[in-house]
């Protein structure tokens, strides 16, 4: 078996996985919203910049340096010759899937408030360093480009950690999960296994009846959530290239992206969500007494749940 056919098989075995748990369709009934939520969106309303660390790993060839920041093409299959490596970098957090936050300098088209969740998101370039290890084995095991040409639509299941510092409330939070990738396919047959996912995350809000909601309209939001010099990084020359290359046409620093359906800048604009299944609460607001609450998604009887055990800091 190749190491693209192995990959496939990978990526189906974690779908039916994923369907075995989740049988219902989106917007059917979940449980309640997680013992953790409120409090965790409270601490980021109160950060002065809401940003994270993002933890994630990275297939090296164990023969070369474990700092270099190349992807291994090696199959994981061969262990002896493929390690995983830390790899970690600051994001912005951009809100919660499927909840994001009115933004009257948002000129996007709106969801109707069909749908929220607990699924923290951020956004990247499609370019970045880091998309091989949001896309997880199955990309390590088909090479860098995981198997789709050097350009990532929707995908992902990486292995992720963000840990949130939040300094007005002295708490710290770890999120443990996956990142799944949305891009511009992501309505289409080859966004199914992502929305597949996330579907079973989605609970419906005001009776699920505001209006039929579009997973493409949510990202596009996203992309409008940006101010236009934000937007207009996504059309900056490659990320980790060398300034002496010409970046290609169309391309450059500085520019302003105002037109939400730019060709440039959307093809490579992704939206990231976690799915996170363990959340480690630290608050240190009292030095005398600090407190730690652990949160770990459990399956009871084909239905998630989750299990708070508090623990000495």
């Amino acid at each position: 078996m190749n190491a693209q056919s192995a990959a496939v098989r990978r990526t189906t075995q974690t779908l039916n996985h994923i369907r075995g748990r989740h049988h219902h369709a989106m917007g059917s009934p979940v449980p309640a919203d997680p013992p953790w939520r409120a409090t965790f969106l409270s601490h980021i309303q109160r950060m002065e910049s809401p940003v994270f660390a993002l933890s994630s790993l990275r297939q090296v060839d164990r023969a070369s340096s474990s700092a270099s920041s190349s992807p291994s093409t090696t199959s994981p299959l061969s262990s002896q010759h493929v390690a995983a490596a830390p790899r970690v970098r600051t994001v912005v957090f951009r809100g919660l899937w499927a909840a994001l936050s009115v933004n009257p300098k948002n000129p996007a088209e709106r969801n109707p408030d069909t749908f929220t969740s607990h699924l923290p998101t951020f956004t990247t370039d499609a370019r970045m360093d880091k998309m091989p290890e949001l896309e997880g084995e199955s990309t390590a095991a088909a090479g860098s480009d995981g198997g789709r040409g050097g350009t990532y639509q929707s995908g992902g299941g990486g292995l992720v950690e963000g840990v949130f510092w939040a300094e007005e409330d002295r708490t710290q939070w770890r999120l443990r999960g996956r990142a799944y990738v949305l891009g511009p396919d992501i309505d289409s047959e080859t966004g199914a296994p992502v929305r597949a996912a996330l579907e079973p995350h989605m609970r419906r809000v005001n009776g699920g009846t505001a209006g039929p909601w579009s997973w493409s309209r949510e990202v596009t939001a996203h992309f409008g959530n940006l101010g236009p010099l934000m937007r207009g990084t996504f059309r900056n020359p490659p990320p980790g290239t060398p300034r002496s290359q010409e970046p290609g046409q169309g391309l450059g620093p500085g520019q302003r992206v105002e037109d939400l359906e730019d060709e440039v800048a959307r093809r490579n604009f992704r939206v990231v969500v976690i799915v996170p299944d363990e959340v480690d609460r630290v608050d240190l607001s009292d030095p005398e007494n600090g407190r730690r609450w652990n949160y770990k998604l459990e399956d009871e009887d084909g239905s998630d749940s989750w299990k708070v055990t508090e623990l000495w800091p």
